[in-house]
């Protein structure tokens, strides 16, 4: 029976050993893979602090794109008040006009029998004037009308 136990320790012994054989590979394999990890978390740490960095300067390109887009547009918006006021300035215009051209459309209405009266008389002057003139011309070429030859 001795003997038993003796195998039996045996045994319990080559199984320990076969134990801790396993577990020591097992440990060794999760060192391998711990060590994996840490290699991709190194390189990751490296990419993050890439990312970090091209993030910051695409932020103060970000920032300066703002910033020149507010002076753009304040810069239009004094352009757009001076069309405003441009277009303020042609509507008065306008009305002016309008008022200009109804009052003396109105006067025009009022003093049509005088205005009518100063063509007609403008017209006679005009006809006088053509006369004379005609008759002028003649006396130069050296024609006689008959109204001269009874003055003489």
């Amino acid at each position: 029976m001795e003997n038993l136990l003796y195998i039996a320790a045996i045994v319990a012994a080559i199984a320990f050993l076969i134990l801790c054989i396993s577990l020591a590979v097992t440990l060794s394999s999760v060192k391998k893979t711990l060590n994996n990890v840490a290699e991709t978390l190194n390189g990751l740490e490296t990419h993050l602090q890439n990312v970090t960095k091209e993030t910051a300067e695409l932020l103060h390109k970000t920032n300066e794109l703002a910033e020149d887009i507010q002076d753009k547009s304040e810069k239009l918006n004094t352009v757009v008040d001076a069309v405003k006021n441009v277009g303020v300035s042609v509507n008065g215009f306008n009305n002016s006009i309008q008022r200009l051209s109804t009052s003396v459309t109105t006067e025009v209405e009022k003093n049509e029998e005088k205005i009518a009266q100063v063509v007609q008389w403008s017209s006679i002057f005009l006809g006088i004037r053509d006369k004379w003139k005609e008759r002028k011309a003649m006396e130069q070429a050296g024609f006689y009308t008959f109204e001269k030859d009874n003055v003489k």
